[in-house]
């Protein structure tokens, strides 16, 4: 992190506040027979805790601030997440790792299997926790996604970087070159 190689796999990544909202939410994000409330505070139940008893008032009062902010549509944090719409999942799976201060949060096709005005509503979040100095990473084979949203892009051929790309150098036909292995020199720092 800022530059240095992080050893130690995935447990020093989340020490290091390095976290992954994942392409496939349901089976990697979630644990869908939990509520809303239970999946957010998951990671942190240390936080919510207090000699090993869980404070569940904290907890609640947490999960609850979370989905207001994040505009989740449910009749209360106590609704399992598998009842809700692909956009709300995807916002409880952002709203547990925002309750952890996050440093880095890497998104994994992060509108794939969600509807239009979810969509609009992720990207929001996403610009909002860039514009708090969160990282944001988004990982993305949605074009007009990776044009509309990203400032910076980094094209991978054959599993090796094969560019980066400022917001003005981006362009389809630039990110296409790159991806199936042309290199041109004025785009490649």
């Amino acid at each position: 992190m800022n530059g240095t190689p992080l050893p130690g796999g995935p447990a020093a990544a989340i020490r290091a506040g390095i976290y992954l909202v994942p392409e496939d939410r349901r089976r990697t994000g979630l644990v869908t027979p939990m509520t809303i409330r239970e999946n957010i505070t998951l990671p942190a139940l240390d936080r919510y805790s207090t000699v090993g008893m869980l404070d569940f008032g904290k907890e609640l009062s947490e999960s609850q601030r979370l989905s207001k902010e994040l505009r989740v549509k449910c009749s209360s944090v106590e609704q399992k997440v598998v009842t809700l719409s692909g956009g709300n999942q995807q916002k409880v799976v952002l709203a547990k790792w925002m309750a952890l201060n996050p440093k880095l949060l890497i998104f994994d096709e992060p509108t794939r299997g969600i509807d239009v005005g979810a969509k609009a509503e992720i990207y929001d979040l996403m610009r909002a926790l860039a514009e708090k100095g969160v990282a944001v990473m988004m990982i993305s084979s949605d074009m007009e996604e990776v044009l509309g949203e990203s400032q910076r892009v980094i094209v991978m051929h054959e599993g090796s970087i094969a560019g980066h790309l400022t917001r003005e150098q981006c362009s389809e036909e630039a990110i296409m070159n790159l991806a199936v292995g042309h290199h041109t020199p004025e785009l490649t720092p």
